[in-house]
């Protein structure tokens, strides 16, 4: 492994646990964050979480879907428990792209070239980590059904499962609502508020306003689902519109308890935010050759611990 393409591993790496640290950081209402563990889950078991799933993520020499199944096996040894898959199955695609030091164009052309390349094996690893995770409330497919044989490629599968699955839905139309829509907003965001904290609340709670969260729906019902976009539409309009985020800490703060007491868990929505602060932070990995002297000019990259942000 060459000093270019190590340097590359370890600012993606770094990338990946900051996005991490980062959405942790935001008051997400019915979410683990750092104002309040949930779920019989804790912040240290994500931080764990996204501390061990980096090395699988950005190892050398593995294609998709084995990546997803070595970072997800790494995280069961670290916790025991599901606190990472859909985050892993949306970022490691995009650490696939970014990872290739020669690949052309932007993150987004990169992507769409990993996720054509993905065959039957991968979409064979893929379901071999979905078991491995056991996310609540999975019940059988009627096509592509995860503990049966892969009979298609990862985009098929997908593809087949867009209708009822948000993370899904991302493959199948290769992030183009993390790209187009949720990327501006978070620009949008930051450049307002300055406060990446937030910024990135404010991004979940729109990815909990448009869409019913998939994890909410396999659990509660779709009817449910539906019911927590309803309940937290408002809130995300107002807080848009806000010169001061700050000033709806106590009305999320109070939505997060509502949640939490009623068992409702919008991970998704979680996942999705995860994965956007990620593209912010891999696209200028993308848009230039890299060397050492680049490193200071691109900006999130580095250790949550080194670049700490402020706690909501």
């Amino acid at each position: 492994m060459n000093d270019t393409f190590a340097l590359r591993r370890r600012l993606i790496a770094d990338a990946y646990r900051e996005a991490c640290g980062l959405e942790l950081a935001a008051l997400k209402p019915g979410n683990v964050h750092r104002g309040a563990d949930g779920h019989g889950m804790t912040v240290d078991d994500f931080l764990r979480s996204a501390k061990v799933s980096a090395g699988p993520l950005t190892a050398p020499g593995l294609a998709l879907g084995e990546r997803i199944y070595c970072a997800i096996s790494a995280t069961r040894a670290a916790v025991n428990c599901n606190t990472n898959l859909g985050i892993l199955l949306l970022c490691a695609p995009l650490i696939q792209a970014a990872l290739e030091p020669t690949g052309r164009g932007g993150l987004r052309r990169r992507l769409n070239g990993v996720l054509s390349a993905a065959d039957r094996t991968d979409t064979d690893w893929l379901f071999r980590a979905i078991r491995l995770a056991a996310p609540g409330g999975l019940g059988v497919a009627q096509e592509h059904d995860v503990s049966g044989e892969a009979r298609a490629t990862p985009l098929e599968v997908m593809a087949a499962a867009a209708h009822r699955d948000q993370i899904a839905r991302q493959y199948a139309e290769g992030f183009r609502d993390l790209f187009e829509r949720a990327l501006p907003l978070l620009v949008g965001y930051e450049t307002r508020w300055l406060d990446p904290a937030w910024a990135a609340a404010g991004l979940y709670l729109d990815f909990l306003a448009r869409y019913p969260d998939t994890h909410v729906a396999r659990k509660w019902g779709s009817d449910q689902a539906v019911a927590v976009c309803r309940r937290a539409a408002p809130i995300a309009a107002a807080l848009a519109e806000a010169a001061r985020p700050q000033v709806f800490a106590e009305v999320l703060r109070a939505l997060d308890l509502e949640f939490k007491t009623a068992g409702i868990n919008p991970g998704t929505s979680a996942d999705l935010t995860v994965a956007c602060l990620l593209i912010r932070a891999l696209e200028p990995l993308c848009c230039e050759d890299l060397s050492a002297a680049d490193v200071r000019r691109i900006p999130g990259t580095g250790p949550v611990a080194s670049a700490p942000v402020p706690l909501l």
